[in-house]
């Protein structure tokens, strides 16, 4: 079992940044990926990024690409969202979740952390 807890979210106006934390406990992740998604009122949940536990290899959605980076501590069990030059369009409920089977799914998710981004 796996429990994922998201924090970091807030209020920030626009060009501003955040950084949200995901703090994983309850297994070992070795060889397992940890995204990251969002959604915002009224849409569906979008893919905003992930990263591979072992190699720390990342990919974004080009939505995000360029502004927002996600990285992780292996022995905290961590992993983060960095956000700058935010938007208002990036305001939303922001979730990680963790693949630990799945051959393409993601198996668990956090309970998720608002973002909300003023013009």
């Amino acid at each position: 079992q796996v429990q994922l807890v998201e924090s970091g979210g807030g209020l920030v106006q626009a060009g501003g940044s955040l950084r949200l934390s995901c703090a994983a406990s309850g297994r070992t992740f070795s060889g397992n990926v940890m995204g990251w998604f969002r959604r915002a009122p009224g849409k569906d949940r979008e893919f905003v990024g992930r990263i591979n536990w072992s190699d720390g290899s990342t990919y974004y959605a080009d939505s995000v690409k360029g502004r927002f980076t996600i990285s992780r501590d292996i022995v905290e069990k961590a992993a983060y969202l960095q956000m700058n030059s935010l938007k208002p369009e990036d305001t939303a409920v922001y979730y990680c979740a963790a693949r630990v089977w799945s051959v393409t799914g993601y198996d668990y998710w956090g309970q998720g952390t608002q973002v909300t981004v003023s013009s």
